[in-house]
This record gives structure tokens, sequence and C-alpha cells, in this order.
């Protein structure tokens, strides 16, 4: 079965299911693609939003409060002022009330620095969250066209083995070759064909994995190897020093640290006295136990500082002071993840870098050898089995190749995705 007949089986039947339709894309463009539509990005960028109406909720400790009241119902008093008697009245009261804060301790500037903070972590949330979505688009990227090669790989290697089981088989009509050469070539074509189904299962794996990322069906045969170069730093240590000054993960730690020390001054705040400028008005009728309007009108400046509280005031800072130390903690701990997987990651890169010569080399070396077996093999001075063997070996090297190929494309990106930089070196 070739590859583009496989694949439009596969996309029918998501077609069918899922209601999308097969696209052919860059590199580039299924990253942009799968960060557009990922429900992971989307989330991210609603938690931004969410969190920027935090600080409008937080900046609105600044502006006046206005509160009205009015009700009416039925009032009994005995009191002196009704001399002992008792007295039902129907009561009406209606008022308003503003209050506009003067001094809180520095309560609502520091929880507007906090939600600023958390915020500003969100958006770096969302550079990684995108980072990660433009890696997993990669992998499944290369994975889809390492899978479409080596499918290729074993139809060449099938068709290669029915032309040596054709060539048997005349040559046993004929009555020169053996009844064992027929049955071995017999049994190499039946591995050959069950090669072939493996690789188109894992080709169908392969174009499922890429639709989970990227929301969108491939068209196989016109993706390619990505063949824009990008230019590594020089060595490791540099390397690593981009990943601390450019790694979203760390700026979202550095924020949260950011935002545990606006907590903190935030939780000094009681200790302050809390002073409001408050106006009240009132109008009343029939109330306590006398008939007629009660009208107040008054603009005070009130001042309130609570003397004891059981200690939940103190309690209250010690918890911010740890929890700014466990935040600390975290940034520390995201900076070794970060510098370790970036270590992995050049490790990873220059040990295939360093394979592809050898890799090339036993592809040629294999096939000149095949080549050489061929001749021999013509001329009788070669069995079957040995024909058959350096098939064997052609192709195994061919599959490390290919997929060595693909593995040093993707250990680059997996280089700059450690370092944050990713989206930027692919111009996304």
């Amino acid at each position: 079965m070739k590859v583009k007949h496989l694949i439009g089986v596969i996309g029918l039947g998501l077609v069918t299911s899922v209601g999308t339709t097969a696209q052919a894309q860059t590199i580039q463009e299924a990253i942009r693609t799968a960060i557009n539509s990922h429900p992971e990005v989307s989330a991210a960028k609603h938690e931004v939003l969410a969190r920027e109406q935090e600080i409008k909720g937080a900046k609105a400790g600044y502006l006046p409060t206005v509160d009205v009241a009015a009700g009416f119902g039925k009032e009994d008093t005995k009191s002196p002022t009704t001399g002992q008697r008792d007295v039902s009245l129907d009561r009406t009261e209606t008022s308003i009330s503003a209050r506009q804060l003067v001094f809180d301790g520095f309560a609502t500037r520091s929880e507007v620095k906090r939600q600023e903070a958390r915020t500003e972590s969100a958006r770096h949330e969302v550079e990684t969250t995108s980072e990660n979505i433009a890696l997993r688009t990669s992998e499944v990227y290369l994975a889809l066209l390492t899978q479409a090669d080596l499918l290729k790989l074993a139809e060449a290697s099938l068709q290669e083995h029915k032309s040596i089981y054709d060539q048997m088989t005349l040559r046993n009509q004929s009555g020169v070759g053996s009844r064992a050469d027929l049955d071995q070539i017999a049994a190499r074509l039946a591995l050959a064909e069950s090669n072939v189904v493996v690789a188109q299962a894992n080709l169908m794996d392969a174009v499922t994995n890429y639709y989970r990322v990227t929301g969108v069906m491939p068209e196989v045969e016109a993706l390619s190897m990505p063949s824009n170069n990008i230019d590594l730093p020089a060595n490791l240590e540099d390397a690593v020093e981009l990943a601390l000054q450019s790694h979203p993960t760390l700026k979202t730690a550095n924020a949260d640290i950011d935002a545990t020390i606006a907590q903190a001054e935030a939780a000094k705040a009681p200790f302050w006295p809390d002073v409001r400028l408050e106006a009240d008005a009132s109008w009343n009728e029939d109330t306590g136990g006398v008939v007629g309007e009660d009208e107040r009108q008054v603009i005070a400046l009130r001042m309130r500082y609570n003397l004891y509280r059981g200690g939940a005031d103190k309690a209250r800072r010690k918890q911010t002071h740890y929890l700014l130390e466990e935040s600390k903690d975290v940034r520390n701990n995201t900076s070794r993840q970060v510098v370790e997987g970036l270590r992995l990651s050049w490790t990873a890169f220059e040990s295939v870098s360093s394979q592809l010569q050898y890799l090339q080399a036993h592809v040629d070396a294999a096939q000149a050898t095949k080549q050489a077996y061929i001749n021999q093999f013509n001329i009788g001075r070669r069995t079957l089995l040995d024909l058959l063997n350096t098939e064997n070996e052609v192709v195994d090297a061919k599959r490390n190749l290919i997929r060595a190929s693909y593995n040093q494309k993707l250990a680059e990106y997996r280089i700059y995705n450690s370092m944050g930089l990713l989206l930027q070196k692919l111009a996304i």
C-alpha cells in the first residue's frame, strides 16, 4: 500500500468522525496551528485574562464604596421615651453611606502588586505552554516523516524480495535452483510483507498522534524534513547562560516570588491603623416609639486600630515569610531542572550528530557489499542466504540512518526548547 493511499484511508476515517480536512503544512505552520488551537494554550490565555480582572478588582480598593438601604416594617417600643408605654408604629427607613479609603497600612497597594505579579506569572506560563506545544508538534511532525520514510524503505525492501523470489522461481523451474533456496526466499518474502504491515501500523499511529497535537490531518507526502538550520550556541556554558536568562518557566518562578513578596507586605497591614472618610445620611420615620421624621447626616474621618486578635496577624506575617522562602526554593529547583534538561538535550544532540557519519558510512559499505554479492551470486560464488543477509543489513543500516537524521533535528529543537527560545528561533 502506498503512503499517499494509506494516509488517504486514515484521513477519510477521521474526517468522517471529527469533520476535519487534510492540510499540507510546513513545521512552522503546524506549530502555529497547534498553538492557536490547542486547549492547553487556550486555557493558559484565559488564566491571564482572569488575572487581569483580579488586578482591576484589587485597584477597586482605591475607589469609594456607596451603599443604599431602605426598609419598612412594624416596630413595637417600650422605653423612657414612650413613658414606659407600649407604642406600635409603622417604621420606615432610608439611608445612604459612602466610604473612601485614606490609609489601610498599604494593604490595597500590596494586593495590586500581588495581582500584577500573578498576572505576569500567568503570561510567562502561556509562553511555557506554547514552547512545550511547539516541541510536541515538532516531535509528532518529525515522527510522522520518520514513519513515512520507514514505510517507503519497507516497501522498497518488499519489492527487492519479490524480485529475488521471481528470479529463484524461474531458476527452480529450469532446474538450476534448489527447492531449499526457493523456500528460503519465500520465508524472507513473508517477513518483508510483515514488515510492511508493521510500518503501515506505525505510520497510522504517527498520523493519530499528529492529529492529537495539531488538531488537523496531515498530507504526509507534502511534508518534508525542515531545511532551516538553527545555529546553536558556541558551547554548553553559553547555552546554560541563555537558558537562565530566557526560559519562561524561570520567569514564572520569579514572578511568583514577586507575588509572595507583595503578599508578605500586605500581611503587615493589620499592624497599621485603618483610616477612611465616611459619609452617612438617613431618613427615617416613626422610629424609637416617636411619631415623626428622623433625619441625620454625618461626615467623619474615622480611624480604626485593632489592639488584639488572638495573635492571628502575627501568625499571618510568619506564614507569608515561609511562603516567600518556599517560592525561592521553587525557583531554585526550577533553575536546576532547566539546566538539567538543557544538558541532557545537548548531550543527545552531540551523540546523534557523532553517529551520523558512521551510520552513513555503514549504509555506503552495506550497499557496496550488496552489489558485490549480487555479482558474485550471479556467477555462483555466493549463496542465496549470503545475498538475503546483505539485503537485510542494507535495510537495517538505512533504517538507523533515517531515525538518526530526524533525531538530530529533534535534538536541535529540544536544545532551544530547553532554553525557552524554540519559537523565537523558528520565527513564530
